[in-house]
């Protein structure tokens, strides 16, 4: 979820859209995705509603951490017509998509969070998706990531930090739900598309405070697209990426009510070491807040402690922020503030010790929203 996570994050984008077309005229997702790649890196127009959302935990030689997080987004303004055509016109600026990008740092050590914004319209070539052999990239200029097929790169220049990686990925990617048919709702048609690489190695640069830094460390991609807006009565989600020390990766998304349970379609999935991907039910796992945050700007309280425990998976985690404000008010481009920032985690798998870090993303707590997924 993110997304949907991503997945998403977007009041601006659900009223633009809302006013261009009814959300029954879009694409539906109700069943298996049958993704194959790497034809599904690229864009899904028709849909709604798509991100590409790349997080991660990177170190300096000497210990500094650094998390990271860049996301693009791609509303389309009305269903069922192509840019080319739109009302005949032959106009440069004529387009059905919009584009927004989230960037975002956290300098652990510095206890500093820096994050900036972009908006563009998808023509001039100076956002969207293209493809060139076998690679797709997503851009919105001057900011971009290339997707290969064993290979990604990303780039991200903002007035005060810059970031510049390559990933190589560890693991093929995971669908999760049913063959990549995530469901977040009652009915079948509040889903999405929804895969990830779940453990990228990443090396790289980080520009900060005039300084270059030379970085590696892991990251974690996800795709998403839908077409839906949150079910009636959803606050907003919590979503958390873990990448442990035993070589395991952990995805969870809890669809927020306002009572501030979990909706029954949250769920999650398990990576093995080997890639194997196991999905989890509401039922498998539970997540305690253990203390809170307030923030000084919006003023809305986020959980800022957890204890995540998969009793079949004789897992039980002590997760913890990083950084406590991690907060982004995104109101120039999806309009929306919410938490996303990197975590560390510590626990026992199997009776073992076992760590690792992540991220964490927490919509809805500055106000309830009507977004896609």
């Amino acid at each position: 979820m993110k997304p949907v996570r991503a997945m998403v994050l977007c009041l601006v984008l659900w009223g633009v859209a809302e006013a261009q077309g009814a959300s029954a005229d879009f694409l539906k997702v109700t069943g298996p995705c049958a993704m194959t790649f790497p034809k599904d890196h690229g864009a899904h127009p028709g849909y709604r509603t798509e991100w590409w959302y790349y997080t991660g935990n990177v170190r300096t030689a000497s210990g500094r951490l650094f998390g990271f997080q860049l996301t693009f987004f791609r509303s389309q303004l009305s269903p069922g017509v192509d840019d080319a055509v739109l009302d005949g016109s032959s106009s440069p600026w004529r387009t059905n998509q919009l584009y927004f990008a989230h960037a975002a740092l956290s300098d652990v050590g510095e206890k500093r969070f820096l994050y900036d914004q972009r908006a563009l319209r998808g023509a001039l070539g100076l956002a969207g998706v293209e493809r060139f052999e076998d690679a797709v990239t997503v851009r919105v200029h001057p900011w971009w990531v290339s997707i290969g097929h064993d290979r990604q790169e990303l780039r991200a220049e903002t007035p005060d930090f810059a970031v510049a990686l390559r990933l190589v990925a560890q693991k093929p990617p995971i669908l999760h739900g049913l063959d990549g048919y995530s469901i977040k709702g009652s009915s079948p048609e509040r889903a999405s598309c929804y895969y990830s690489f779940t453990r990228l190695a990443a090396d790289g640069e980080i520009h900060v405070g005039g300084e270059i830094h030379a970085v590696s460390g892991l990251a974690w991609m996800d795709h998403e697209y839908s077409s839906e807006p949150l079910e009636p009565g959803l606050q907003g989600w919590d979503w958390f990426s873990l990448q442990l020390s035993d070589g395991t990766e952990l995805m969870l998304f809890g669809l927020r009510q306002k009572d501030g349970s979990w909706h029954g379609a949250s769920s999650g999935t398990f990576v093995d070491a080997s890639g194997n991907a196991r999905r989890l039910a509401r039922d498998d796992f539970s997540v305690d807040v253990l203390s809170s945050w307030k923030s000084p700007r919006s003023k809305a309280t986020y959980p800022s402690e957890w204890r995540l425990r998969v009793p079949a998976l004789a897992l039980d985690l002590h997760l913890k922020p990083h950084v406590a404000d991690q907060e982004l008010d995104t109101e120039s481009s999806t309009g929306v503030t919410y938490w996303e920032g990197s975590i560390g985690c510590r626990g026992t798998r199997n009776g073992a010790p076992v760590e690792g870090a992540g991220y964490a993303e927490l919509t809805g707590y500055a106000r309830p929203f009507d977004a896609p997924l």
